[in-house]
């Protein structure tokens, strides 16, 4: 008797694995850098200075000391069973101002799209 205790819960549990979606572990939504709409990026406009494209953007996820004319917006997105989204937009400026956008991410209607 004291065998078959363990041996029947050793089946239940092994029952348990062959219904779909029971005792499956609670996975989150991963979600990594800045989002930036659509909308923001309509906002911009070329030659806003630096302080005007954080405004509208927010604070840049890269920001390379070699090169400080270049902020690099990405954003990624990882739910459970869906595909993974991901967004990038880089914000180019010369001489403080705003010259041209490049990325996935670009203002409706604009031919600044640069080719990645």
């Amino acid at each position: 008797m004291p065998r078959a205790l363990p041996l029947a819960a050793l089946l239940l549990l092994g029952a348990c694995s062959l219904l779909p979606g029971f005792m499956q572990p609670y996975r989150i939504d991963v979600q990594q850098g800045n989002f930036v709409s659509q909308d923001a990026v309509s906002q911009l406009k070329p030659g806003m200075t630096k302080d005007q494209v954080r405004a509208a953007l927010g604070t840049p996820l890269l920001v390379d000391i070699f090169h400080a004319d270049r902020w690099d917006y990405v954003f990624m997105l990882e739910r459970p069973g869906q595909p993974r989204l991901q967004r990038h937009l880089s914000v180019f400026f010369e001489d403080g101002r705003l010259a041209r956008l490049g990325g996935d991410i670009v203002a409706a209607g604009s031919d600044n799209k640069e080719a990645q």
